[in-house]
């Protein structure tokens, strides 16, 4: 916490730090809140993010990268926060109250009308990277979740690019913040990238299938088709991108013994519904 109150005090010298406190949900980046005193005595917080060795291997300038997308995003009134600084590493946004989706059922239909809002806009020159391809396979495949059934599938239909938009990369319910049942904010925009969005849509399904169940899943999609006229046709591709990025890893999540067990069961069923659909086009 000692970087985070240094920066801060950096950007606002004639304010004093009070308080600070590590949140919680930060995987790829350390998050703390800041409070600071004005010196009319008022108090408000800021939110620090220190990026990980992961994001600045990957893309050394991420912070800026970051600021200047939600500069562009919160510009256009996309609930996000407000960039307010940032310096090799660390970013300094605007601290949003809300509860975690994570911790709160995340309303579907509200995801569906964020995701189409934000593939909407125009990309202009905004400096994000492509959205990489499947990565290669390294080491024996986790076939507890099915990679090489996936793998063969995609590799006999892989997902066709279509237009390009700005992906969140990772919208999951713990990226999201709620408050008193409305989407407050999107966070953590780290893996944004330009490409696809079905690439968005796929990943977004299988979230919400693993945390709220097959009814939100459908309520999403649906409310995405609705909203955005997109042609699905593609959707069961990009879905088994997305059935890929758990292999190998989910048992390294911390999850409780019955919630995995819950988690592998729905993978299992978003796999074969996907391989079954790919079949069909």
């Amino acid at each position: 916490m000692t970087r985070a109150r240094d920066l801060v005090r950096q950007h606002w010298p004639d304010e004093v730090v009070v308080a600070t406190q590590a949140l919680t949900g930060g995987v790829s980046a350390r998050v703390t809140a800041v409070t600071l005193r004005r010196v009319d005595g008022t108090d408000w917080r800021v939110v620090v993010r220190e990026y990980g060795p992961r994001d600045l291997a990957a893309t050394p300038d991420v912070a800026a990268q970051e600021f200047a997308l939600l500069t562009f995003l919160h510009g256009q009134g996309l609930p996000v926060p407000q960039p307010l600084a940032h310096t090799p590493g660390m970013l300094i946004q605007t601290f949003l109250d809300g509860r975690s989706g994570a911790e709160v059922e995340v309303d579907p239909e509200q995801l569906a009308r964020f995701l189409a809002r934000l593939h909407g806009l125009v990309p202009g020159t905004l400096a994000l990277p492509i959205l990489p391809d499947v990565s290669p396979q390294t080491g024996p495949p986790d076939d507890s979740l099915s990679e090489s059934r996936i793998r063969a599938a995609l590799a006999s239909h892989p997902p066709l690019p279509g237009r390009t938009a700005v992906l969140h990369a990772d919208l999951w319910p713990g990226n999201t913040l709620w408050h008193s049942g409305t989407l407050s904010a999107v966070l953590d925009w780290e893996d944004a990238a330009l490409g696809d969005p079905l690439a968005d849509v796929g990943n977004t399904r299988l979230e919400l299938l693993f945390f709220q169940g097959e009814a939100a899943m459908q309520t999403f999609t649906a409310g995405y088709a609705t909203r955005t006229g997109l042609d699905l046709t593609d959707l069961p591709a990009w879905d088994l991108r997305a059935a890929l990025r758990p292999c190998g890893k989910l048992h390294t999540w911390g999850l409780e013994p019955a919630q995995e067990r819950t988690m592998r069961e729905r993978h299992a069923a978003f796999v074969t519904e996907a391989v079954a659909r790919l079949a069909l086009t």
